[in-house]
């Protein structure tokens, strides 16, 4: 989980930009699915191609069941760490591309074959890869 020096939150932080707590939801709800074993997991800084969001947190879940909890830990660590809850939710019941609209993050998390057929990182893929410190440099 993404935890801060003596317990200083990063939302007390009178020096913290919109852009700084906007990539700390990203870089927690990566590590979210990280924690729960979510695959090749991207997150892109979106910001300067698209008006959509600033940053997409992109995971692939490897059953209906994993994806499913994945979205509910980000949910979760999203509340606890930054006191965040999504403007919109999508596909929870189905299971297989869940996506979480936080504004200015939007997190999905897909099958395989949902993630290989509408191949998001193609399209975004002039977007900003964000280094995760939980991912080893060959993994990114």
């Amino acid at each position: 989980m993404v935890s801060y020096p003596s317990g200083q939150s990063i939302l007390n932080n009178s020096s913290t930009t919109a852009q700084d707590l906007a990539q700390t939801l990203a870089l927690c709800l990566a590590e979210v699915a990280d924690d729960r074993k979510g695959g090749d997991i991207l997150v892109l800084q979106v910001a300067d191609v698209s008006f959509i969001a600033d940053y997409f947190v992109i995971v692939t879940g490897f059953s209906r069941t994993q994806v499913r909890a994945i979205i509910e830990s980000m949910e979760k660590a999203a509340e606890d760490t930054c006191q965040r809850h999504p403007i919109r939710q999508e596909g929870k019941a189905e299971g297989t591309w869940v996506l979480l609209d936080y504004g200015d993050v939007i997190a999905h998390v897909l099958m395989p074959e949902q993630r290989e057929y509408y191949d998001l990182e193609a399209f975004w893929g002039h977007a900003e890869h964000l280094p995760l410190p939980f991912q080893s440099p060959n993994e990114a």
